[in-house]
């Protein structure tokens, strides 16, 4: 019994062991891997790196002495941001600008996407999309100076009309009843078109054998929308909307600063702008240091709370 154990043994292929299969699958595909190192450094460079400069929002910074002879003062900088008088006039128009573009904005990609989805003329589609992208690659700079040129009640081509058409010109860059209006459709304008381009690429994934199965059952082109349609591009919306919620308060700093006069200062004043207003006007850089870390906390907890709703629904979510 032994020896025959012996021959089977000796007679079995050899097995080749591979000590560093992940180095070899890393030369297979070295050009990938190359590929992605812009990308890394970037993240690298630009969004880990900077987040050890959040120490100095709990010390009393001082350019001169340095990160690490300036002393530690602890919950100081929050403190003193939760009681100013400020506080409540900021984290209400942040809150509300924020959901404007949560209600009004996020879903307007979605609904473009799927009407592009049923244009069938492919140039035409061609030529829609590039219109609606066309703004994305405009500086916010030149957007809102084309606003004011269109707004300005002294020459603005929309206030001539309603001066024509006999009623009195309405002052839209100098009112706050309409910047929260003015703020959301200019991002509309700009964003909504470029945000098409994920939702059209999940929607071009879609099985055609579907929509065949759907027309066999009668379905005409609504049903098919909702039964076919939306369910398969319901977990790139989920993933989308969480990662939304994790930029809820960045409202866009240089969008609202240029929007920002002196008589819609009350509608109009966010944290991004408080920020530079004190950090580097001011220079109080602890303290706007603080400000920011408060909206990337809240941001955190609206992406962890978001993403743990999202499991309990059956979606996948983010992680």
């Amino acid at each position: 019994m032994k020896r025959n154990y012996e021959v089977r043994l000796a007679a079995a292929p050899a097995i080749k062991t591979r000590r560093f299969p992940a180095a070899q699958q890393i030369l297979r595909d070295k050009w990938l891997y190359i590929l992605l190192i812009p990308g890394v450094l970037y993240f690298l460079l630009f969004k880990y790196v900077p987040m050890f400069g959040l120490a100095i929002a709990f010390q009393d910074y001082k350019p001169h002495i340095g990160f690490m002879n300036s002393p530690w003062v602890g919950l100081k900088h929050f403190e003193r941001f939760f009681t100013e008088p400020q506080f409540g006039m900021l984290f209400r128009n942040t809150f509300v600008l924020a959901m404007y573009n949560l209600v009004f904005f996020f879903p307007l990609p979605i609904i473009l996407a799927l009407m592009l989805n049923e244009v069938r003329r492919e140039a035409f589609k061609g030529f829609v999309q590039t219109m609606l992208y066309l703004p994305h690659f405009v500086s916010w700079v030149v957007a809102v100076g084309i606003f004011y040129v269109l707004l300005t009640t002294e020459g603005g081509i929309v206030n001539d009309i309603i001066a024509r058409l006999g009623m009195e010109k309405i002052p839209f860059l100098l009112s706050e009843e309409w910047f929260r209006t003015m703020i959301t459709t200019q991002s509309i304008w700009k964003e909504a078109g470029w945000g098409t381009i994920i939702f059209l690429a999940a929607l071009s994934g879609v099985d055609l054998q579907l929509y065949e199965a759907a027309r066999i059952d009668g379905a005409g082109r609504w049903r098919q929308l909702w039964h076919v349609t939306l369910p398969a591009i319901r977990s790139t919306i989920v993933i989308l909307f969480i990662l939304r919620l994790g930029s809820f308060l960045d409202t866009g700093f240089e969008h609202i600063f240029l929007m920002l006069n002196s008589v819609n200062r009350e509608v109009g004043e966010v944290f991004d702008t408080y920020v530079y207003l004190k950090g580097l006007t001011q220079a109080q850089y602890s303290y706007s240091a603080a400000v920011g870390l408060f909206k990337s906390v809240v941001g955190l907890v609206l992406v962890v709370g978001a993403n743990w709703l999202a499991k309990k629904f059956g979606e996948e979510g983010v992680y």
